[in-house]
């Protein structure tokens, strides 16, 4: 969590710098908009459908071979796939460039399409260092090694914030494809050296025939369409955006970046290290086990989101104001940011609870569940954004319209999940979250002094920078601290025990 927080918060960093030197329109669209589209491609080949299909595997192999060579063989053989497939790829997309990104991106300025064909020739070729460089964090998580891989979001943020700021003044938007072809190399260096120290190696092997490596591809295909289905969704998401006002791609854009810090931090911190554990228990059929995973990971991401939610919602606009509204940023690049931003806000919990429950299936090597979902999720998403796009709403009506399709995929999956292990801990479910929305009453106060009684007295317009961000960050740590606070006098299970457990360890070590 730790590693994912410094991760997004240079996240943020970096939307703060484009939308210092680009602005919030014209070639931060075009920044944004074709960066989205290899990095929604990874989804397939890297973190998303590849590791779920390879983990499992990976982490059963562990098991039952001690000599390491089955795992070995396994990350040799992926990685050569990786070669085989992907090299072509990145070849073929910038010899077809243009016509490629004719079909995924329309900006009416025929000066941004020249921009976006050129820069997707080169940043493109992300996928291939982002795909390698997940095939070692894969086999680092099944050997119970989780902080060097979360540390390589860092490394590729900080190269695409120093190519930004010393690179945009002589090459202009070409300095991101330095920055971001520079992180993706990174990130798999970084890796090598616990990579090797686990005893794996990067020797390749085309010799595809082996009985592991077909699992994985038997697991990828279903994986792969599920993914595939959610990746072409955001593209579509995109590509409507790019059919509204300038300015519209990267508000949609900076606001996922805004809804990926507590999904970051909370929902894929707790995921990443629950997955190997499930898929453990799946591969021992260790059924009590997978109940009480489930159970933990839901209770965990629905004290951790909830907050989050009323955080972003009533607080956004003031948030983005302070972060971006600077230079080329305006003030209806915030407010059109802000009204996106809430509108992912009310889905956060269901896209928390609905990646646990994916990755749960996955565990199982059921693919084919949550493909059949993604289906319904992606469905539902259209049909709701052609709707609210052309409402009031316009961008912010695509990311409403996600928010819904995500909460009726949440509760299919919870029900298919249910019926796999007979039963959840409803009990202790159902507790945690009276517990916990009795906690937001505190912060709801909070929130409402701070916009109805705060703003109303002091003119923040008036202010300087530093006196505004020292404001805002009182009320946002005030308010953590004392949902911290309700949830230890009302003793929120997971909240209290893990405080009770670092309390007790620090006795220990005393006593010691």
């Amino acid at each position: 969590m730790i590693c994912t927080f410094i991760s997004r918060i240079l996240g943020f960093l970096r939307i703060f710098v484009i939308s210092l030197i680009v602005g919030g329109k014209g070639a931060a669209d075009v920044i944004n908009g074709v960066f989205n589209l290899p990095n929604n491609l990874r989804k397939l080949f890297a973190e998303g459908a590849l590791s779920s299909a390879y983990i499992p595997t990976l982490s059963s192999a562990v098991i039952e071979d001690d000599s390491g060579e089955r795992p070995r063989g396994i990350a040799r053989n992926l990685i050569s796939f990786l070669l085989v497939i992907l090299v072509p790829l990145v070849i073929a997309a910038a010899v077809f460039a243009r016509p490629l990104v004719h079909i995924l991106l329309h900006f009416d300025d025929p000066h941004k399409m020249d921009m976006a064909v050129d820069l997707f020739r080169w940043v493109f070729s992300y996928i291939l260092f982002i795909s390698l460089s997940a095939v070692l964090m894969g086999a680092l998580n099944a050997k119970n090694s989780f902080i060097i891989p979360a540390i390589t979001p860092i490394l590729f943020s900080i190269c695409v914030i120093s190519s930004i700021i010393f690179l945009y003044g002589s090459l202009g938007i070409f300095a991101l494809a330095v920055g971001i072809l520079a992180g993706g190399v990174a990130q798999i260096l970084f890796q090598l050296p616990l990579y090797f120290k686990k005893d794996y190696d990067i020797k390749p092997d085309f010799r595809f025939n082996n009985k592991d490596f077909k699992q994985i591809l038997k697991k990828w295909a279903p994986a792969l369409f599920s993914s595939a289905i959610f990746a072409i969704n955001q593209v579509i998401a995109i590509y409507l955006a790019s059919y509204l006002e300038d300015g519209s791609v990267t508000a949609l854009s900076n606001a996922v970046v805004f809804i990926q810090l507590p999904l970051g931090i909370f929902s894929n911190s707790i995921i990443t290290v629950l997955f190997p554990r499930m898929s453990r228990q799946a591969a021992l059929n260790n059924i009590q086990g997978l109940r009480e995973s489930m159970s933990y990971g839901l209770r965990f991401i629905f004290i951790l989101l909830i907050p989050s939610t009323l955080v972003l919602i009533f607080l956004g606009n003031d948030i983005i104001r302070v972060l971006l509204q600077y230079g080329k940023f305006t003030a209806q690049d915030t407010a059109r940011t802000s009204w996106v931003l809430a509108g992912y806000a009310l889905g956060l919990f269901s896209a928390g609870a609905l990646f646990l429950c994916q990755r749960f299936f996955y565990s199982f090597k059921d693919f084919r569940s949550p493909a059949i979902v993604a289906i319904v999720i992606v469905g539902i998403d259209i049909f709701f954004s052609i709707i609210l796009m052309n409402t009031p709403l316009r961008v912010a009506g695509l990311a409403v319209a996600n928010s819904i399709a995500f909460t009726v995929g949440m509760i299919l999956l919870l029900v298919l999940a249910k019926r796999r292990l007979e039963r959840f801990y409803g009990r202790k479910i159902l507790i945690t979250s009276i517990k916990t929305l009795i906690a937001m009453i505190p912060l709801a106060g909070i929130i409402l002094i701070y916009q109805y009684v705060i703003k109303d007295v002091v003119d923040f317009t008036k202010l300087t920078y530093m006196y505004t961000i020292i404001t805002l960050i009182f009320v946002c740590v005030l308010a953590m601290g004392v949902t911290a606070l309700m949830y230890i006098l009302l003793k929120v299970d997971i909240f209290y025990d893990l405080i009770k457990r670092r309390v007790n360890g620090i006795k220990e070590a005393q006593d010691g």
